[in-house]
């Protein structure tokens, strides 16, 4: 691991790419204002809750449901997310990989669940993997309604929209769509998710995005948010992979780190203490 991060810095260094500051609609705003207000906290509480198999959750590795030491590494990885999203202004965030099987809909599932328990934060969790619906077959939902009406705006997020909680809504996907790239990048859709962020005034969007090397599906819409997350898979992307990956995604937005998942390496310093649970 200390190698795959040296190897990452010195491609950094070498390129020396400067930092993209550039925000689209949903960003410009900057963080909305706290959640309060009785019309919005409304909006929450009318969303139906999400039902979960807890057991189809454990197969799919979703481990985050309570604390426990499995979920240790989530719970960093959303205190570390949003120490960062807080220090940059950082709002909407997407999660991509080079190639698929990176475990991206797992972590972000993860992640949800580890939000909810942060309870003055509020996130708004979305399947933007239009083309395959990974996040919402994981968390083994079949939405009546999904985020492809809405974003053509056909529909509103309260008629699909489900509630975690209080303060975590997922937006999931009923039916895959091959134009995923011209929805994603359209004009449309960015008046769609500025009129969501000012709705429900989230703390954060999360976004599950696409695989970068498979479609062009993210670089249509990656300038549209404040930062990226790059996920690796341990012995299986090569570093070529994330180099590649990270160049794209700082071309059209702030690259907010590189998570490497799937790895075995629990002892040491990078381990976890399982007895401290």
């Amino acid at each position: 691991m200390e190698r795959l991060q040296a190897a990452i810095e010195k491609a950094r260094a070498q390129r020396k790419t400067p930092p993209n500051a550039r925000h689209a609609s949903v960003a410009k705003r900057g963080r909305s204002e706290t959640r309060g207000s009785a019309s919005v906290d409304a909006l929450w509480e009318d969303l139906p809750e999400i039902r979960l198999d807890r057991r189809d959750l454990r197969r799919g590795r979703v481990v985050t449901l309570e604390p426990n030491a499995d979920g240790a590494a989530y719970d960093l990885l959303r205190t570390r997310l949003l120490q960062q999203a807080q220090q940059k202004g950082w709002k909407t965030i997407g999660f991509v990989s080079p190639l698929s099987g990176c475990g991206k809909s797992t972590s972000v599932a993860n992640l949800a669940f580890s939000l909810s328990r942060q309870q003055d934060t509020s996130s708004l969790i979305l399947d933007f993997d239009l083309r395959r619906r990974g996040l919402t077959a994981l968390l083994g939902q079949k939405p009546r309604k999904g985020l492809v009406d809405m974003l053509k705006g056909k529909s509103h997020f309260s008629e699909l929209g489900l509630r975690h909680a209080e303060n975590v809504a997922f937006g999931l996907i009923d039916q895959t769509t091959k134009n995923a790239s011209e929805i994603l990048q359209s004009g449309k859709t960015d008046t769609v998710l500025q009129t969501l962020d000012d709705e429900y005034q989230p703390d954060l969007i999360l976004f599950d995005l696409p695989p970068l090397m498979a479609t062009d599906d993210n670089f249509g819409f990656l300038n549209k948010i404040d930062a990226a997350v790059i996920m690796a898979a341990a012995e299986q992307t090569t570093m070529s992979q994330i180099d590649i990956a990270e160049r794209q995604v700082a071309e059209l937005t702030n690259v907010m780190g590189v998570v490497l998942n799937q790895c075995r390496f629990n002892a040491g310093a990078y381990g976890q203490d399982y007895g401290y649970y």
